[in-house]
């Protein structure tokens, strides 16, 4: 293609999203994207968490050449199917880890790829990099969303800008999670809304207890605050920060939203 002064173009292009969905365990996550449009989910061994949804799924993924076929299938078959959910990432990164140790003399394992010093971890990246461009090519051929969806684990972060202080964070390598948050669109986290009240256990002692102050509700959150992961990019970058856990009530926030972005 020349890249000439014919070739600019000047309009607002909406492509279907790319999106990580966070959340603490049992929140709803798989339940949020079997609610997507026309999904079909590529679950991972040891997630059960759509078995009783009604939707189409491929086998539950063994090794890693399942997915790759599973994304082959999607790219050159007929079919109506408008989103891909692969749940999870979490459950995918120890296949991944097979995988890399295979091609690299079977390691005994990712710690041992290499001779060591992390360069496991590092050429477990590229197969990320295979299934996320095989899902970029859902996205430009047959305009497919993609959800990826994630395990959170609380962890301590050092802020070179404060004091430390803990936060949810995606329950993978943090390479690969890094690869992932910059391939994405939009990130969301799912959670439940509570306080920490301090009551007095006598001696002198205090106490610190979570309530749910929402009656069990569940909530999206769209943007990053210090205690959990989020954000988006053009359109899902104006979404309010926090929605009900609805696939409805997101959809109808990005509408809400796309005027702004053409503004």
């Amino acid at each position: 293609m020349a890249y000439d002064l014919t070739s600019l173009r000047k309009e607002v292009v909406f492509r279907a999203p790319r999106i990580i969905l966070l959340g603490v365990e049992k929140i709803g996550k798989s339940t949020f994207a079997s609610e997507s449009d026309s999904p079909v989910f590529l679950p991972v061994r040891g997630e059960e968490g759509i078995d009783e949804l009604d939707v189409d799924a491929w086998p539950p993924v063994q090794r890693y050449q399942d997915v790759m076929d599973a994304l082959v299938t999607l790219y050159t078959k007929e079919h109506g199917h408008r989103t891909t959910v692969l749940d999870s990432a979490s459950a995918l990164e120890p296949i991944i880890w097979e995988k890399t140790c295979q091609m690299n003399d079977n390691a005994e394992s990712i710690e041992k790829v290499g001779g060591g010093y992390a360069k496991g971890y590092t050429e477990a990246l590229n197969w990320w990099r295979a299934i996320l461009s095989g899902l970029d090519a859902l996205r430009a051929e047959r305009n497919m969303t993609s959800i990826i969806v994630g395990h959170v684990k609380v962890k301590r972060f050092d802020d070179p800008g404060g004091p430390s202080y803990d936060q949810y964070q995606f329950d993978l390598d943090a390479r690969a999670a890094n690869l992932l948050y910059r391939w994405a669109d939009l990130i969301l986290f799912c959670n439940t809304k509570v306080v920490v009240k301090e009551e007095d256990a006598g001696f002198g002692k205090k106490l610190h207890k979570a309530k749910d102050i929402a009656g069990g509700q569940r909530f999206l959150y769209t943007q990053k605050r210090p205690s959990h992961p989020g954000g988006g990019r053009g359109v899902f970058g104006r979404l309010p920060y926090e929605l009900p856990l609805s696939w409805t009530a997101f959809q109808q926030a990005i509408v809400n939203a796309l005027p702004q972005a053409a503004a």
